[in-house]
């Protein structure tokens, strides 16, 4: 049950295992503080996506970040993926979901479970922005109990006619091609819509309390006949396709829990050594020093603990055990330092003119999206358990 652990050379940096790796978190620290820093606020406000700016993650080469270079993708592996979320997340967690929903739920889903011919035909647009994708898993009547879904998929001569409802998808509004989950002769299989198919439709944006640069709404299918070959994959091996991309999505969320708690202190630090109180900073007050120093040492060991199970993680390497406990730990570290923050700075941080209050919101959806916290506790459990064995 032991766990991969970094590689024994003194000199290997955890948080930046090679020269790529290093040159791709400076790439997108810039970017971030450039390009996305500016337009968080306003983006949050208009609960939508800022289209511009996702494009240009197609310019920066990663909205295929995973996908090989032969497929026209960056070729990367987990550990970058994470970088990426952690940066992109200290700014605007937000944008960084619609990121995710792109580049992971769908591009890096979609890749593993596609043909040639269907790489051939969608890699291309998504990859570049020209097409903004999104996935289609959880239902009204049903989320985390992923089989007992009722959406129905029944072969025809024409075609897969698909018939249910998908909600809370993230870039159901702005997108244009999903992988979804349907129920094939009671065996879930994936399948492939792209928007203006007949009997195809989305929903108004759903209004949420964060993460509101990126948009969601309802995916509704209603006598929607999907052509024969917008299968992905086998019939009936859905299910496998969507608990292997179930680790790498986990730890990219996790990643986005480090980017807002790595944020959230360093606003707490910065305010605590200026702000002065009965004629001394607010930093030599004992209540003070617990929330820093408490919220430092859980952002550690958060970073910590995502960066090494990143290290096991890989289309051909397996840890669900490692990425359940990532994010099980992280969801909750990212939601505390962000409050510890508001604590410190008192009404500034509880007003709209710092970002502190925007990444409290943002902060709650990652103890619910990708797997609640509950289900990470079940899994973790089930799988010592076996291990017992």
């Amino acid at each position: 049950m032991s766990q991969p652990t970094a590689p024994s050379n003194p000199t290997f940096d955890l948080f930046n295992p090679s020269e790529e790796h290093a040159m791709l978190r400076q790439m997108v620290a810039d970017f971030t503080k450039a390009e996305v820093e500016p337009q968080a606020e306003e983006f949050d406000a208009k609960e939508c996506m800022n289209i511009p700016l996702f494009q240009q993650l197609g310019e920066l080469g990663l909205l295929g970040i995973t996908v090989p270079e032969e497929w026209g993708g960056a070729g990367m592996d987990t550990t970058a993926v994470v970088i990426v979320h952690h940066e992109l997340s200290k700014s605007d967690p937000g944008f960084c979901l619609a990121y995710l929903a792109h580049a992971l739920l769908f591009v890096n889903n979609f890749f593993y479970c596609s043909t040639d011919a269907q790489k051939k035909r969608i890699l291309p647009k998504v990859i570049s922005g020209e097409w903004i994708g999104g996935m289609g898993m959880t239902e009204p009547g049903h989320g985390t109990d992923v089989l007992g879904m009722t959406t129905t998929a029944e072969r025809t001569e024409k075609g897969w006619v698909v018939n249910g409802t998908k909600t809370y998808i993230t870039n159901g509004p702005e997108g244009h091609v999903f992988m979804f989950y349907a129920k094939t002769n009671g065996k879930i299989s994936a399948f492939l819509v792209e928007d203006g198919t007949p009997g195809f439709s989305k929903s108004h944006h759903i209004p949420k309390m964060g993460m509101r640069a990126s948009s969601m709404s309802e995916l509704i299918f209603e006598d929607c006949v999907i052509p024969h070959e917008n299968l992905l994959g086998e019939e009936g091996g859905g299910l496998i396709h969507m608990m292997r991309n179930l680790e790498i999505e986990r730890l990219g969320l996790a990643a986005m829990s480090l980017g807002i708690a790595d944020r959230c202190l360093e606003l707490m630090v910065k305010h605590a050594a200026e702000r002065v109180a009965f004629g001394q900073s607010i930093n030599r007050f004992g209540q003070i020093q617990r929330y820093i120093g408490e919220s430092y040492a859980k952002t550690e060991a958060t970073r910590a603990l995502v960066y090494t199970v990143a290290l096991s993680v890989a289309p051909d390497k397996h840890n669900r055990l490692g990425s359940d406990a990532a994010k099980l730990f992280a969801a909750p570290v990212g939601k505390e330092v962000a409050d510890n923050a508001m604590q410190v700075m008192g009404g500034q941080g509880y007003c709209r003119e710092y970002p502190v209050e925007r990444l409290l919101r943002d902060a709650k959806l990652l103890e619910i999206g990708g797997g609640t916290l509950e289900s990470h506790q079940k899994n973790i459990t089930k799988d010592l358990t076996r291990a017992l064995r």
